[in-house]
């Protein structure tokens, strides 16, 4: 990779396993961020037309996995056409720009071949593995020039005879050919989308108009195109006008073009482009939580902006971004350090917690796979706000849809969208301006660093409570199906938060860690669904400021005052209460307070002066003043 040749991204010449002969390549790696092995196999030229087949053998040890990328450009490192995942449990994963295009399975411990024959011209990649087709799909990257094999932290695999053929492609005079439908591939069943075709000019001559049809499901959709100047080997998307809805299931959807330049092209075989449609269903009530670890002083961090932008919009209903900035004037410490423990870099996120980290252009495969999951429980929040004293109280209410044991918590964080600052140290870091580095949902076209004012930011974490970790033990046991649990949250929020840009995102986290379940609303509607009285939680923050959970009124006072206490969890209190000469004048025990309690303590057969009341818990020892008239 970063030649010249020798130094730590080579890798072994072994005689310990081989397919033919007695030597192979073995790459593996231990790091968090993989490597440092790193083999480039260069192509002749970058391969944009004609029939490329890339074909070698490979021997992945058990449990273990590997990993390769196809680079679009000669200049490795600008952008990746095609990454290829041989997971730990035999499956095989084919992705570009972070969608999965292809699943599925290989042997491991044994040599396989593994085939890739890609008609450039039409985009057409077809992938064998031991001569058995396994699938065919349309890449979203329609050029290659070189292999780049990089083993991922945990990868142990052997590389043998490698070999590539190329066959140019001869341009007849006039040829339109579909190469790809766009919009559909993935996705989630009932989900409305606007296909879009990309058709491309295979002949010498200019293409200026066209017909273009998508079939799929039993509805057909055409758009006529004209006025238009596709040259020699340009491509051209057709954004269709009409929409189609994703039928569970996989079907088959066929785009076709016709009447190029008014009549019939001289090469049929590329007229029609079929891929199959099987989108998720998702599950009753689900809601995947993305979190990605972000800063404005992160250049790569754009990439975060967009794909959390987009996943967004597609899977509305279906998805909670949070992005958690660190180190720039957004960062909320607590969070910040908790998901800086979880990822190796930045931009990087979890995906209900997982257990694995991944790019933010990689969140829709594992989005996808976790959407189909069943929750233990559904969570409905509900509001109080009150604009004056701008404090907002929201109640989380989690119905357990199925049994479950163990330690289940819950926490919740507030979002806010449309953020803008105008001091230096909201300017974005942006490593995809000018283009070098490939083009990256506008950002390539604005400067580096984007000034303040051209900035704004989305799914931006304002706070999280109780902690990252959750309310522990936060059901009691309540985890029988159809039992109901409320938890009460309460916030100040500041004057420069718009709360009409605001969403609530409570989760229910399983006792592995694992988010079961989200919810996630705008404050206004939280407010629509009411606010439900239940149990008070109270932040780590709030826990380690006792005056914030133990108060006297009134000071002073006659006959009578009130002790007034905020509890997370049962817990067992002593309160005793002495006066200016350490004489204990009252005292008690109570159990299991829990929640938000009010005590009664009768003065009129006390002196006048001060009193200490002392107030022992589990978590500590505090002190209030009481004054008697």
């Amino acid at each position: 990779w970063s030649s010249p040749n020798g130094g730590a991204d080579d890798a072994s010449v072994t005689n310990n396993n081989a397919h033919s002969g007695t030597n192979s390549l073995y790459l593996s790696s231990t790091g968090a961020n993989g490597g440092p092995a790193d083999i480039v196999l260069p192509f002749p030229t970058e391969i944009a037309v004609g029939q490329f087949n890339l074909e070698m053998w490979m021997y992945v040890n058990s449990g273990t996995g590997a990993y390769f990328n196809l680079q679009e450009t000669a200049n490795i490192g600008t952008s990746w056409a095609s990454d290829i995942y041989f997971l730990a449990d035999g499956t095989t994963q084919f992705t570009s720009g972070g969608g999965l295009l292809l699943e599925c399975s290989y042997p491991q411990g044994a040599w396989f071949k593994l085939r890739m024959e890609l008609d450039m011209s039409t985009n057409t990649w077809t992938i064998l593995i031991d001569d058995a087709v396994q699938g065919t799909y349309a890449n979203t990257v329609t050029q290659i020039a070189s292999m780049d094999i990089y083993p991922l932290q945990g990868n142990q695999f052997y590389i043998d005879d490698v070999s590539y053929a190329f066959t140019d492609y001869v341009l007849p005079n006039l040829n339109g050919a579909v190469t790809n439908i766009n919009n559909m591939g993935g996705g989630l069943a009932g989900l409305t989308v606007t296909p879009t075709v990309e058709v491309r000019n295979l002949g010498t001559t200019a293409i200026n108009a066209f017909d273009v049809s998508i079939d799929y499901n039993g509805t057909t959709l055409t758009e006529s195109i004209s006025g238009v100047n596709i040259a020699s080997l340009a491509f051209y998307a057709v954004p269709f006008t009409q929409s189609l809805t994703l039928a569970p299931g996989n079907n088959s959807a066929v785009a076709t073009i016709s009447s190029v330049n008014g009549g019939a092209d001289e090469d049929a075989n590329d007229d029609v482009k079929t891929i199959q449609v099987n989108p998720a269903v998702p599950a009753p009530g689900k809601i995947v939580v993305a979190e990605e670890g972000t800063g404005t002083w992160c250049p790569w961090c754009v990439r975060g902006a967009v794909f959390m932008d987009e996943l967004s919009t597609r899977y509305e209903g279906y998805y909670a971004g949070i992005a958690v900035h660190n180190a720039d004037p957004m960062t909320v410490a607590a969070y910040d350090a908790a998901i800086g423990a979880q990822i190796s870099g930045y931009p990087s996120g979890l995906v209900d917690r997982n257990g694995t980290e991944y790019d933010p252009s990689q969140f829709e495969i594992p989005f996808l796979e976790r959407i189909q999951i069943a929750p233990m429980a559904y969570i409905q929040n509900g509001a109080n706000w009150d604009a004056t004293t701008r404090v907002l109280q929201v109640s989380a209410t989690t119905t357990f849809q199925q049994s479950a044991t163990g330690n289940y918590k819950i926490a919740l964080v507030l979002t806010e969208d449309g953020v803008t600052g105008t001091t230096a140290d909201y300017n974005q870091a942006n490593a995809y301006a000018g283009g070098a580095n490939g083009e990256m949902g506008g950002y390539e076209s604005l400067p580096n660093p984007v000034p303040a004012a051209q900035m704004v930011y989305d799914h931006v974490a304002r706070v999280i409570s109780p902690s990252f970790d959750g309310l522990d033990n936060a059901f009691n046991g309540a985890t029988a199906a159809g039992n109901s649990s409320t938890h009460n949250f309460t916030f100040d929020i500041p004057e420069s938060w718009n709360t009409d840009e605001m969403h609530i995102i409570a989760m229910v986290i399983a006792p592995t860690g694992e988010i079961d379940n989200a919810s996630f609303t705008t404050i206004g509607d939280a407010i629509t669904n009411g606010f439900v009285a239940g149990m008070p939680v109270l932040s780590v923050a709030q826990l380690n400021q006792p005056d914030a959970n133990f108060s006297i009124y009134p000071v002073p006072a006659k006959e009578s005052c009130t002790l007034s206490m905020l509890f997370d969890r049962a817990q067992d209190v002593q309160i005793d209460i002495y006066n200016m000469m350490g004489q204990k004048v009252s005292g008690g025990q109570y159990f299991q307070l829990f929640g938000s309690m009010q005590l009664n303590i009768p003065m009129e057969s006390w002196n006048s002066g001060a009193y200490i009341a002392r107030i022992t818990t589990p978590y500590g020892a505090f002190t209030r003043t009481l004054i008697k008239e």
